[in-house]
């Protein structure tokens, strides 16, 4: 959508470039009387015109050159020069750099938010020129590919649409036949090897989850990798229903049932080691959409000194995890790592001289010596339920995967006051919003400043490829728009992943946490009896000497750990415009 506006109406310019007639205009405006669609979508779908002809009269009137990326070719490590975040939010992409000058193609060349940040961040003055947004989203899915599927497409192309007859269905009687034919379809070799092949390879690509999203005329498949989601192949549309299918046979779902979600699970063993993934399907216009979840038993296994931590917030983070009693909370969006935060801490704490209870929706990772429960909401067993049973199994440390609901709050404040330790997570944005949320939620301040000991926020930043690390110097305007030089003595020196196989050009393998812990100290404890804000609470806690997520990421940032665009994406940067 253009942030700018156009002197004079498109159609006219249409019109002026004879790309369009009166009479079809015309047409194009009944239309949209009736369906209220816009008149530049209408004329396209009708066929007067093409996207491209409407992008190269509207680069003709912004005065910007029109670059068709269809028939350009583009260089990696150029495309690669900005992160992939910020080329998906502006919908642009680098496709030229001479001397000083980076030529840009973009959906927007009038949005002035995304040059200057794209020049903040390369240092290079910025040429804009206009391409269809369709052809810059293709160029990026390309550049910032992580994987090569050439087995799975060539499977692919093995498996015609005469395989399966129609997927179409129109009643209860073809649908009964579409049905019959899709149980035999999904034990055949194709289909088998093709959903075996999307597994293993997006296990060999450490991807966390997997979606395979039905589309009008395609499937597109994609994997989560290190937090982002990178499309890796688009098989056809004939194939979606026996590989939506064989997945939920895998998971021990009903294959009759397309129109309600369903959530199943499978273990499978790769390159000797086991995981679980856990599937959900949901209906959509277009088929249903499937997620896998990619749970790996072993990287839960970690010790903290592997979280990420640096040594000023891991020893008092340590001293408050070995606490005989309270409340300590972990908050964060989900897919933060407030999990492996918490069973990093049990495993600290699993000395065997301890009666360990957890309560998880569901359980992700199963511990040795470590009693694990799964609420099951059907059968009436709820965290709440739970937690009021464990205090009956002489415990000393529960875990709580989550604190939704007041009800589950008030019995795990309960514990950590009645001589347990208790771990739990709660979602919210900072460590000092976590003390307000549970006095939202009807807790008594009293209650929760007595038991609460400790909170840690965090989220989870990609890590820069060990191989392709280089230096540069920022420019100046990026030290001090994000006031870099408040966190070293020295001349600013950051780091850098130029891409290469290792990290399938992505210059970035791995993740570390990015932490922000708050001690709740005799000052912390008397705001929260005030039901101060959280914003007191922060400014409180950051007087006494708190590093805010802030401060944690820019030092990774100046460490060379991480990038500051990636810092830029999963932290909120004061003073980013």
């Amino acid at each position: 959508m253009l942030t700018g506006s156009l002197k004079r109406d498109l159609t006219e310019l249409l019109i002026e470039e004879g790309l369009i007639t009166e009479k079809q205009l015309q047409r194009a405006h009944e239309i949209n009387k009736k369906t209220n669609e816009p008149i530049q979508k209408i004329l396209v779908s009708m066929g007067f015109v093409n996207d491209k002809d409407i992008t190269e009269v509207v680069g003709k009137q912004m005065g910007v050159s029109f670059v068709d990326l269809d028939n350009y070719e583009l260089d990696s490590e150029l495309s690669r020069s900005i992160p992939e975040h910020l080329a998906q939010r502006y919908k642009i992409i680098p496709v030229a750099q001479k001397d000083n000058k980076l030529t840009l193609a973009m959906v927007d060349p009038l949005n002035v938010i995304a040059i200057d940040d794209i020049r903040l961040i390369t240092g290079f003055d910025i040429e804009p020129v206009i391409a269809t947004e369709e052809s810059i989203l293709k160029a990026i899915n390309r550049q910032f590919g992580v994987t090569d599927l050439a087995e799975v497409e060539s499977t692919v192309k093995d498996i015609s649409a005469q395989d399966f007859g129609p997927m179409e269905i129109e009643d209860a009687a073809e649908e009964e036949i579409a049905l019959d034919r899709l149980k035999e379809l999904v034990d055949e070799a194709p289909i088998v090897r093709v959903v075996n092949l999307i597994i293993s390879q997006a296990i060999n690509d450490r991807a966390s989850d997997i979606h395979i999203e039905p589309d009008l005329k395609t499937v597109r498949v994609r994997y989560r990798v290190d937090g982002v989601l990178h499309d890796v192949m688009s098989p056809p549309k004939h194939i979606q229903a026996p590989m939506v299918s064989r997945i939920k046979i895998m998971s021990n779902m009903d294959i009759a049932e397309r129109r309600i979600p369903q959530d199943g699970k499978i273990h499978l063993r790769h390159d000797q080691r086991e995981y679980d993934l856990r599937v959900s399907t949901l209906p959509t216009i277009h088929g249903e959409k499937v997620v896998m979840r990619i749970l790996d038993k072993s990287s839960v296994m970690l010790g903290l000194n592997k979280l990420g931590f640096l040594p000023d917030t891991q020893v008092p983070f340590e001293s408050i995890v070995e606490k005989p009693y309270g409340m300590l909370l972990v908050t964060g969006p989900t897919g933060s790592g407030k999990s492996t935060t918490l069973y990093s801490c049990l495993n600290k704490l699993n000395s065997g001289d301890k009666n360990i209870l957890t309560v998880e929706d569901p359980v992700e990772y199963q511990l040795p010596g470590v009693n694990q429960v799964q609420v099951n909401e059907k059968a009436g067993l709820t965290f709440a339920n739970a937690l009021r049973c464990f205090l009956r199994q002489d415990p000393d440390i529960i875990m709580v995967g989550e604190v939704r609901d007041p009800e589950t709050a008030r019995i795990a404040i309960e514990a950590a006051l009645t001589g347990h330790l208790v771990l739990s997570t709660l979602h919210t944005n900072d460590a000092a919003g976590a003390m307000s949320r549970l006095v939202e939620m009807g807790m008594e301040p009293f209650l929760v400043a007595s038991s609460v000991i400790g909170i840690l926020a965090q989220r989870l930043a990609r890590t820069i490829c060990p191989n392709c690390r280089e230096s540069y110097t920022p420019p100046p305007e990026s030290v001090r728009k994000f006031g870099l030089s408040a966190y070293t003595d020295s001349e600013v020196s950051l780091y850098r992943g130029r891409g290469c196989d290792f990290c399938k050009m992505t210059g970035y393998k791995g993740r570390t946490g990015i932490f922000e812990l708050l001690p709740v100290t005799d000052r912390i404890r008397s705001l929260t009896l005030q039901r101060a804000s959280s914003a007191e609470i922060r400014q409180a806690a950051i007087e006494e000497g708190m590093k805010t997520m802030q401060d944690d990421g820019m030092r990774k940032v100046l460490e060379g750990m991480t990038t500051i665009e990636e810092c830029l994406r999963v932290v909120y940067i004061e003073g980013e415009v």
